[in-house]
């Protein structure tokens, strides 16, 4: 269930009383509020009480029980002072006027939230259609002062519920104070609102709204912490655990791609340093070989308490500069020992000066990665001269989460330790709140806004293209500045923009106005020839587009792509701003620059190999 959306009323309870009829009318037509989290002052925290409740499980409970383990099971091992946390401080907020709080929820969530009728919440007895899932409504009224929600399962991966207040007394103003998280903010109902504080989609235009609205107030909450209290499903076994041996090898830049490579690799713990050597492939002689050279790598634990079979592992790091442009080198890494080594492979530099290139731009693996493992081995296969590989976000579908990363890498061994991975923050990898998987598992340029972390936007240049990377799951606002500025500066003859949420969306009912609004802009202006995107799960190509119209050709506008490479698909609605959709196909995209003619010659490709679209871009 994502928000916003727009509802229709599909069933009312034959016998709903006159007195709740009002709030009916509110909760169908109000859905795309949004659940603020909030606290304030000292107070039980939910996160340490979740944290010593695992602590507790992992030493306690054996890991096949542990593994095995339902709701019921886990809420019967809580105690009176934990489940009374889980139930009052995930949310809290300080209101001053009695109010009705209505909790908005997927009706398919049965007994969860575990406190909504334990607390007194009752059903105000009618179901609604809210983007094909069906939503039901709880209320309760609350006198003035500070109100605590609890968690939203103790499961996780369910859509959050949905809060909204109305006042019961209309003699004074509702102030809604003392949010905690505090990065929650408060808001009111109408046209453009984004519900989620960490998802850039907002609401369609609504309807017109009755006179019993007036006075509401929605929280903006967190759609991640959905997950803040998930006990079930938290423990897993990874099926590729690290070896003494080396292992998920891959490419990145984290500086000029002319005269640096950065390797990232994993071992065991047994290992505990790592080294990369190197030598030029044309000084390579198997009879009289050159000398290799050796660097030391960056070497730090990363820890997954929740993987049974494998929570801690050693990642190894080295940027190697000084490098020639256009050049191929051998490498192979290890420990440094004679039988440390790993298999050799090879990375070719970028050109010095403007060459033709080729690079190949995915949308979202995320889900069935054994199947996008064949869809990017095979798209290896067929264009073994690109570059480099572009990944839109939504890598893997638990960011959080190790063994979805192995897997990853597994399905893609034999390419990314040959070619560069050029990868965007997505959602998914925000799991939680924060990306710190992505951001240890990747070494990437850090030359990105000031004010935000580094490595989540950045920018970086090949032959005389320039490639603008930017984190959507951030405000739009918090990159606008330093984006304008890069692409004012920039002298590439092709500009691109890669980012997850679409300012262009795919998916039905779904919209990022504060991307198209920040960000397009500048495209124009600037000229950007493609962004690059993902998230919405159905292949679309826009028109080149200006002012949020239809332009005349692409050198008046941009083209925008949503590409999917995994195997979860969505419906697509039919827009004025589609020369080209498809859905339910998987696709990789090769992108062509061919210096002759200035000619952008763009091709996407489904997992067997077929042409599905294609475009040619002339200067």
């Amino acid at each position: 269930m994502t928000f916003p959306l727009s509802c229709r009323l599909v069933n009312h309870m034959v016998h709903y009383t006159q007195k709740y009829r009002p709030h009916a009318a509110l909760a169908a037509l109000l859905f795309t509020a949004a659940l603020g989290q909030a606290h304030v002052g000292p107070h039980p925290s939910v996160h340490d009480t979740v944290a010593g409740i695992v602590d507790r499980f992992r030493k306690t409970i054996p890991q096949t029980e542990l593994i095995a383990m339902d709701a019921a099971k886990a809420k019967s091992l809580l105690t009176e002072k934990e489940l009374n946390t889980l139930a009052t401080e995930h949310v809290t907020f300080r209101v001053n006027v009695p109010v009705k709080v209505i909790i908005i929820r997927d009706a398919a969530m049965g007994d969860k939230p575990f406190w909504l009728k334990e607390r007194g919440f009752a059903p105000m007895g009618f179901k609604i259609t809210i983007q094909g899932t069906e939503t039901d409504f709880w209320m309760k009224d609350f006198e003035a002062g500070r109100i605590g929600l609890g968690v939203n399962s103790l499961t996780g991966g369910d859509a959050h519920y949905i809060v909204a207040l109305m006042p019961l007394t209309k003699e004074t103003k509702l102030e809604v104070t003392e949010l905690y998280p505090g990065q929650l903010r408060v808001g009111a109902l109408k046209d453009g609102l984004q519900p989620f504080v960490d998802r850039p989609e907002a609401m369609p235009e609504l309807p017109v709204l009755p006179g019993i609205l007036s006075g509401l107030t929605v929280i903006r909450t967190q759609y991640e912490s959905r997950d803040d209290a998930k006990l079930i499903n938290l423990f897993h076994n990874t099926n590729h655990p690290a070896r003494p041996k080396p292992d998920q090898i891959i490419l990145t830049w984290s500086g000029d791609p002319q005269t640096t490579q950065t390797i990232q690799w994993r071992t065991g713990t047994g290992v505990a340093k790592g080294q990369v050597q190197w030598v030029k492939k044309s000084a390579y002689n198997r009879f009289q070989p050159a000398r290799p050279k050796r660097a030391k790598a960056g070497t730090f634990k990363m820890e997954d308490a929740n993987l049974l079979n494998d929570p801690i592992v050693h990642r190894h790091t080295v940027t190697l500069t000084g490098l020639e442009p256009d050049t191929t080198y051998l490498y192979s890494v290890g420990d440094g020992s004679d039988d440390g080594w790993s298999e050799m492979a090879e990375f070719t530099t970028a050109p010095g000066r403007t060459e033709p290139f080729s690079f190949v731009y995915m949308g979202d693996a995320q889900n069935g990665l054994y199947r996008w493992g064949s869809l990017v081995q095979g798209a290896f296969r067929q264009r073994p001269d690109a570059a480099f590989y572009i990944m839109a976000g939504d890598l893997v579908n638990r960011g959080n989460e190790r063994d979805d990363w192995d897997s990853l890498f597994h399905n893609a061994r034999g390419i990314y330790d040959r070619r560069p991975v050029v990868p965007a923050i997505g959602n998914h990898e925000n799991q939680g709140g924060h990306p710190g998987l992505y951001l240890q598992m990747f070494d990437l340029p850090k030359n990105g806004p000031e004010k935000v972390e580094p490595e989540r936007a950045y920018t970086f240049k090949y032959s005389n293209a320039e490639f603008f990377v930017l984190d959507s799951n951030l405000t739009p606002e918090s990159q606008t500045a330093w984006l304008e500025n890069a692409l004012k500066t920039s002298t590439a003859t092709w500009k691109f923009a890669v980012y997850h949420h679409p300012a262009y969306s795919s998916k039905p009912e779904r919209d990022n106005p504060g991307i198209r609004e920040q960000w397009t802009p500048l495209f124009d202006k600037y000229h950007v020839d493609m962004a690059l995107q993902g998230h919405d799960h159905a292949y679309l190509r826009t028109y080149p587009m200006k002012d949020q119209k239809k332009a005349g050709s692409t050198a008046e506008g941009t083209v925008y792509i949503v590409s999917v490479s995994g195997t979860k698909f969505y419906e697509q609605d039919p827009r004025e701003y589609i020369e080209f959709g498809m859905t339910n196909v998987s696709t990789f995209q090769v992108l062509d620059i061919q210096i002759s003619g200035n000619r952008l010659v763009y091709r996407s490709y489904d997992a067997d190999g077929k042409l599905r679209d294609n475009l040619i871009i002339e200067k």
